[in-house]
């Protein structure tokens, strides 16, 4: 006996002609017992959530009969929905609103309710109709059993989903919960819903259930045999390129692609070296054998590609006018005559001597001096093609010497890389900031770098990625580093270093004049009609708006007051010249942020002018040095290293070795506490050659005698008072120059660099080399003319006599 579900006993209509807002549903239809997540963006729609959330969250979702209308009328909505309620709703940033909807019952709408801010209609609630209860039963049963087939063969369906459905007993809930989780089309869902007769329900989502079950089975028939089709063809292709391989055992035609004869016409006619040909053809040979799709065709193709484009003879025919390359030196840049010596001299050889080997040149200096400028217009004079790689943060050592073919997406090293682009075997080639260089696991590109550099290495260079000797040896290489100490002392070795020191005021004022103002004012877009620079006007951006030893910062300074003349000249849209004047430079800089002399405005005790070298010039440095009543103790500051701290302990030492001599106190170091101090604390510093400058302050402070304000120093100082040479004098004395320094103690031994610096300065400027510390304090300490500055000593300054002692030497 069939028990008969209490769904038919007691069926009541819970609700008729009661009015509800409408939300209408695109590609979706929601049935009862069904929680549907729903994306809400229309406003009529947002507003009826809105009205039903403001009420008892009920509401009325009825499905669009076109799903492409964006505003749909009455006809354009389905008669049949369902009545849900709002579950949770959710406002997203974009606008739309979120809304979880719980279905509850079926309606029908009687009337639509005008208002104009949504649609609201009037419902009918729409009772399930019982049919006959065994023929439902069974229905019932063949559902179950249809979704568990379906859920055998489609694993999308969990079993726990499976267990859940087959234990509802009510046979409308069943139909409802059962039809929501297929993808049955829109047409399919809405009969079931507006079918109240459960027996037609369940047989119309039997009828559904196994046209679903048919469809998957004929898809995965379908994708097997694609799969076997597939597998076929791999196959058939294998069996091809077999055929195709005894045909060509047995002397038969073969059909070769149009590529690879024309990679074969190309081996043919490109000249290389006879390894280099070697290789490829070998690889072409590889090549026709191998599958076209497969991986290691297009590593080989990629391979003869590389040596094909390599100009391995090609080279630019060079300039041998000794004249002409002079003059075009001369019209790129002032100055660096040493270089171009150089180079000239490079030239000269090359006419004389048909084959030589490039040589290495290493341009030395701080930035904006024109190294690399200067490299570029060797290229232009030569009548070379120029091509230029920058090292600065290089640190695997195959970005010079390339990659092994083994690796994925292997390529040769950046110099092969640049012979490739620049076309020719005979380039100038300039390997810029040789100094910044590092290492770490990947390798050392410095040492890759060895044979690249060396004359007598480099004419069989061998690239990874080529396998192959290539000549290096035409090659004009020009690399350029600020410091020398950054790079390795055998790389150093392979170059001929050329040092640029910094310019003069008087250069800068040329490079700036003939060179910078032309060029800043066609880059700004002006014309020497609109604007002009007076000698004063640039003397004032050199000496009160720039403290560097190149020329980077004076071209900015230009460039800014040619941007404010640009302005004017769009504003007034005038022919008025604009005349740059010192007091117009003011104007449009602001005030200048340093002094046209950087001594002291008198002379002081204790405070000491010295020399300093930086990576970017010159620089002055200060010493001062106090006493204060105390117990010998001394105090070092400044952010020193430990050389110069050794310096100033030595600079101690020989100053309570000559007390008695100087005048001073032999108890001085227990009754005086000493405090050397360097400023520009935050600043590291170190280095033997304040040593003379601390000695000096020390006696200053300790005889109570001012320093000289207009003397500057350089040198190392040794417990017997003997100064030793030290680095850098060049770059020293133009940044003295700079400060108006009018006299520059430096160590004999220094004597010998004095030809490298430049005229201007050296007529400006004192230089005065001595050998002793006696002579140093002689010209740095102010004495007056009734007093010596060393007690019972008849001997004249300069000369000086000490007991078990070398005597100083006089200055010459």
């Amino acid at each position: 006996m069939v028990n008969i579900p209490k769904f038919f006993k007691n069926q009541e209509i819970e609700m008729t002609g009661e009015t509800l807002p409408l939300l209408p549903l695109r590609d979706i239809v929601v049935f009862p017992h069904m929680v549907a997540p729903l994306f809400v963006g229309r406003n009529k729609s947002v507003s009826a959530l809105s009205s039903a959330m403001n009420k008892d969250k009920r509401i009325f979702l009825a499905t669009q009969r076109n799903a492409s209308v964006d505003n749909p009328t009455e006809k354009d909505i389905c008669d049949v929905g369902v009545i849900g309620t709002v579950l949770q709703l959710l406002r997203l940033p974009d606008g739309t609103v979120k809304a979880l909807i719980e279905g509850k019952q079926r309606a029908r709408i009687q009337r639509y309710v005008s208002n104009p801010e949504f649609f609201e209609v009037e419902l009918n609630a729409l009772a399930d109709e019982p049919g006959d209860a065994v023929e439902i039963e069974a229905l019932m049963r063949a559902v179950i059993d249809d979704f568990s087939e379906y859920a055998s063969i489609n694993k999308s369906i969990s079993k726990e989903l499976l267990a859940k459905v087959s234990a509802i007993s009510d046979p409308s809930k069943l139909a409802d919960s059962v039809a929501s989780h297929f993808s049955f089309k829109l047409e399919n869902k809405q009969n079931l819903l507006e079918t109240t007769d459960l027996s037609k329900r369940l047989a119309l989502l039997v009828k559904l259930i196994k046209l679903e079950i048919e469809v998957y089975q004929m898809d995965q028939r379908i994708k097997g045999r694609v799969k076997e089709q597939m597998e076929k063809t791999q196959k058939n292709y294998y069996l091809n390129e077999q055929m195709r391989a005894i045909k060509k055992e047995m002397g038969a035609e073969d059909e070769m692609a149009d590529e690879l004869k024309d990679l074969e016409k190309k081996i043919k006619r490109k000249r290389m070296s006879k390894e280099a040909n070697s290789k490829a053809r070998q690889e072409l040979k590889k090549l026709k054998l191998m599958t076209p799709m497969s991986a290691e065709a297009t590593v080989v193709r990629n391979y003869i590609d590389w040596m094909i484009s390599l100009p391995w003879f090609k080279r630019s025919q060079i300039r041998h006018d000794l004249i002409e390359a002079e003059k075009i030196l001369n019209e790129d840049h002032y100055g660096l005559e040493k270089p171009k010596e150089r180079i000239l001299e490079y030239l000269a050889v090359q006419t004389l001597v048909k084959k030589l080997r490039g040589p290495i040149l290493c341009l030395v200096g701080p930035p904006g001096v024109g190294k690399t400028s200067l490299a570029k217009s060797v290229a232009r004079a030569t009548g070379r093609k120029f091509v230029r790689l920058s090292l600065g943060g290089v640190r695997d050592e195959a970005e010079i010497r390339g990659h092994r073919r083994t690796y994925i997406g292997a390529m040769p090293g950046k110099v092969i890389q640049s012979l490739k682009k620049v076309g020719v075997n005979n380039p100038v080639f300039c390997l810029d900031e040789v100094d910044k260089m590092s290492m770490d696991f990947r390798g050392d590109p410095s040492s890759a770098l060895l044979e690249v550099l060396d004359p007598e290495q480099n004419y069989s260079f061998n690239d990874h990625y080529l396998d192959l000797d290539y000549d290096l040896s035409e090659i004009l290489f020009i690399t350029t580093a600020n410091t020398l100490p950054d790079i390795p002392l055998p790389l150093q070795d392979r170059m001929e270093i050329i040092r640029l020191p910094g310019y003069t005021e008087l250069e800068k004022y040329n490079i700036a004049k003939e060179f910078l103002v032309p060029k800043q004012i066609a880059a700004n877009g002006l014309k020497e009609e609109n604007i002009s620079f007076s000698k004063g006007a640039l003397y004032e951006i050199i000496q009160r708006y720039t403290r560097e030893a190149g020329v980077r910062n004076l071209e900015r300074e230009i460039s800014s007051i040619c941007r404010k003349t640009a302005r004017e000249v769009v504003n007034q849209k005038d022919e008025k010249k604009h005349i740059i004047s010192s007091n117009t430079v003011t104007k449009l800089l602001g005030p200048p942020p340093f002094k046209v002399s950087q001594i002291e405005e008198k002379d002081q005790i204790g405070l000491v002018t010295g020399l300093a070298w930086t990576q970017v010039g010159g620089e002055l440095l200060c010493v001062e040095t106090l006493t204060m009543p105390g117990k010998g103790k001394l105090n070092i500051t400044g952010k020193l290293g430990d050389v110069m701290k050794e310096s100033a302990q030595a600079a101690v030492s020989f100053v309570r070795s000559r007390s008695e001599r100087l005048g001073i106190n032999t108890d001085f170091y227990k009754e005086l506490d000493l405090h050397i101090h360097i400023p520009e604390g935050a600043i590291p510093k170190d280095g033997p050659s304040a040593g003379i400058t601390m000695c000096t302050s020390l006696v200053s402070a300790l005889t109570r005698r001012p320093v000289r304000r207009d003397v500057a120093m350089t040198g190392e100082i040794t417990l017997r008072g003997r100064v030793l040479p030290i680095g850098g004098l060049k770059e020293k004395l133009l940044a003295a120059h700079r400060g108006g320094i009018r006299k520059v103690v430096i160590p004999k031994e220094n004597e010998k660099d004095l030809k490298d610096i430049p005229r201007v300065v050296t007529r400006q400027m004192k230089i005065v080399p001595v050998e002793h510390m006696d002579e140093v304090l002689g010209h740095a300490l102010v004495v007056g003319q009734d007093e010596r500055l060393f007690a019972n000593d008849d001997v004249p300054i300069g000369v000086g006599k000490n007991e078990g002692e070398q005597t100083s030497i006089s200055i010459n």
